[in-house]
């Protein structure tokens, strides 16, 4: 991200939402009012990604063969399926990005933490950040950092996550 609270300098809106969400109410005022400066359009752009940001959301995307369940405010992800993970429940979340607990069953049984981006942030820029994320705990080796076992796309017929 190349902006801060203290030197805002933000290629996307999805940037500015991403830095705003981590701010108390307070900051987060003042920081949107320098980021956008008299920008209406990317401030209301903003605006509408932090009012969205608690509605109630899909999970996945519906498909023909997986109709949408009803939006409700306790959408429970799980027993949900994404590619060979099973999920078994949320237990993260920041800005743009969800953590599970998920259960691989394929080609070895184990429990992973699975990171999903969330819906309507699947940007170009939150996408090359969440790559970058992911190379970087790939390149790393340390008892307390995790470590990078799988990656992909759904819809990408060479990840396993399809």
């Amino acid at each position: 991200m190349n902006g801060s609270p203290d030197n805002p300098q933000p290629s996307s809106p999805e940037e500015i939402f991403c830095q705003a969400l981590e701010l108390s109410a307070e900051d987060r005022a003042a920081y949107l009012a320098k980021a956008c400066g008299e920008n209406s359009p990317l401030r209301a752009r903003v605006d509408r990604l932090l009012q969205g940001h608690n509605a109630p959301a899909q999970f996945l995307p519906e498909s023909p063969a997986h109709p949408a369940p009803e939006a409700s405010p306790d959408l429970d992800p799980r027993g949900t399926r994404i590619g060979r993970y099973k999920i078994l429940q949320k237990i993260g979340e920041g800005g743009c990005g969800i953590v599970y607990m998920a259960e691989q069953e394929q080609p070895v049984r184990r429990r992973v933490a699975l990171k999903v981006i969330k819906l309507g942030m699947d940007t170009e820029s939150v996408i090359a950040r969440f790559e970058a994320e992911r190379q970087a705990l790939a390149m790393m080796d340390h008892p307390s950092i995790a470590k990078v076992l799988d990656a992909g796309s759904i819809g990408d017929p060479n990840s396993a996550l399809s």
